[in-house]
C-alpha cells in the first residue's frame, strides 16, 4: 500500500487581474476562507490576487472554486505540496496596493511579460552559451539554494530590484547586441513584474521560469535538476527541497532569517531570541523579552493552544 501523503494541503497562487474594487472582494473571500478552517495569507489590489493558504485538500478546492469565480481568474493555476501540520498559525485577507511590490505603477504584466519556459525546457534555456541568468529574490533568500551560476542581485527588497538593474546594466549586457536573459523567483509572480520591467528598458529577449522554482522542484526529476541548495518558503516550514519535500532549515524568531546546521550550532544561536544575523543589533533587554515570548509560546504549545506572540511574529 503507497505511503499516504501528509493531510495538509498548501497552495501557492497568484493571478494578475483587473479588480475595480478589491475592498468590495476582501470580506466574502475571508468569510469562505474561515468557513473551511483554511488558514494563510491572501493579497488583494487592484493588479489581482496572490498568496498561499493551506487547509484540508477538499476545503482548499473550496475556496479555489470561489476565486476562480472572481474577475479575471478563472484561469488561475496553482501550486501545491504537502504538510504534515499547519504551517500558517491565521488566516490574513489584506488589502494592498500591490500583489508584490515592485514600486512601479506603470509596470502592468498584463499588458505584457517576457517569454514563459516550462520546467522542462529550463535547463535547455540556463546551458545555453551567453544566456545570462538572474535570481529575482532578496538575498537571504538567494543564500540557502539557487541555479549553478545565476547571479544574485544582493537586494533586500523587491522594491530595489529596477535600481540595481539600471546600475548594473551595462556590465550585465557588456558585448551581447540581442541579450537573451533568464529569470526566476519562488512561484513566478515576482518574474511578471521583472520581465515586464526589462521589456520597458528595451529589452525584448527576456525569458522566466513558468510556475518559478517550485514547479521546477516538482516537475523535474533529481538526476535532471541544475537547483542548488533548498528553496525559502514564505511558512512555517521554512523551505522546501527537491520534490517539495520539506528542508533542514529552521527560522529565527528573533529576525525571521532562515538558519541552516551551522547557524543553528553557533554560540550566538538561541533558540527563539537570536542567531548570527541578529544577535549583534539586540541588546540585553530585547533578547530578554524575546526569551519570555518563546517561552509564553512553549507553554501555550503545551496545552495545544497558539500563544499570541507567535501570532505577531507570523
Amino acid at each position: 500500500m503507497a505511503d499516504m501523503p501528509p493531510p495538509i494541503r498548501v497552495t501557492a497562487l497568484y493571478r494578475f487581474a483587473r479588480f475595480a474594487d478589491p475592498a468590495a472582494l476582501r470580506e466574502p473571500l475571508a468569510r469562505a476562507c474561515e468557513a473551511d478552517g483554511i488558514k494563510g495569507t491572501l493579497l488583494l489590489a487592484r493588479e489581482g490576487i496572490n498568496g498561499t493558504i493551506a487547509g484540508a485538500p477538499e476545503a482548499i478546492d473550496r475556496v479555489l472554486a470561489h476565486i476562480r469565480a472572481l474577475p479575471g481568474c478563472a484561469g488561475l493555476e496553482v501550486k501545491d505540496s504537502r504538510a504534515a501540520t499547519m504551517p500558517f498559525h491565521r488566516m490574513k485577507v489584506r488589502l494592498k496596493r500591490e500583489i508584490v511590490t515592485m514600486g512601479l505603477p506603470d509596470i502592468d504584466p498584463l499588458r505584457g511579460v517576457g517569454h514563459y519556459v516550462a520546467p522542462a525546457e529550463w535547463n535547455a534555456l540556463i546551458e545555453e552559451p551567453g544566456t545570462i541568468l538572474i535570481d529575482t529574490r532578496n538575498d537571504y533568500e538567494v543564500g540557502i539554494g539557487s541555479f549553478a551560476g545565476a547571479i544574485d542581485p544582493k537586494t533586500h527588497s523587491f522594491r530595489d530590484f529596477p535600481d540595481w538593474f539600471r546600475a548594473n546594466r551595462q556590465a550585465l549586457l557588456a558585448g551581447a547586441e540581442q541579450p537573451k536573459i533568464a529569470m526566476f523567483c519562488t512561484g513566478g509572480i515576482r518574474c511578471e513584474k521583472a520581465t515586464a520591467f526589462l521589456k520597458s528598458e528595451g529589452l525584448d529577449e527576456v525569458y522566466h521560469l513558468e510556475g518559478g522554482i517550485l514547479k521546477y522542484l516538482e516537475e523535474v526529476p533529481p538526476e535532471q535538476s541544475r537547483w542548488e541548495g533548498e528553496c525559502f518558503v514564505f511558512d512555517e516550514r521554512v523551505a522546501v527541497k527537491q520534490g517539495l519535500e520539506p528542508g533542514t532549515h529552521s527560522l529565527c524568531r528573533g529576525c525571521r532569517m532562515p538558519l541552516n546546521a551551522e547557524d543553528r550550532a553557533s554560540p550566538l544561536y538561541e533558540e527563539g531570541v537570536s542567531c548570527p544575523a541578529c544577535h549583534a543589533q539586540r541588546d540585553e533587554t530585547q533578547r530578554a523579552g524575546y526569551a519570555e515570548r518563546h517561552r509564553q509560546a512553549l507553554l501555550a504549545e503545551a496545552r495545544g493552544e497558539t500563544h499570541i506572540g507567535a501570532k505577531l511574529a507570523q
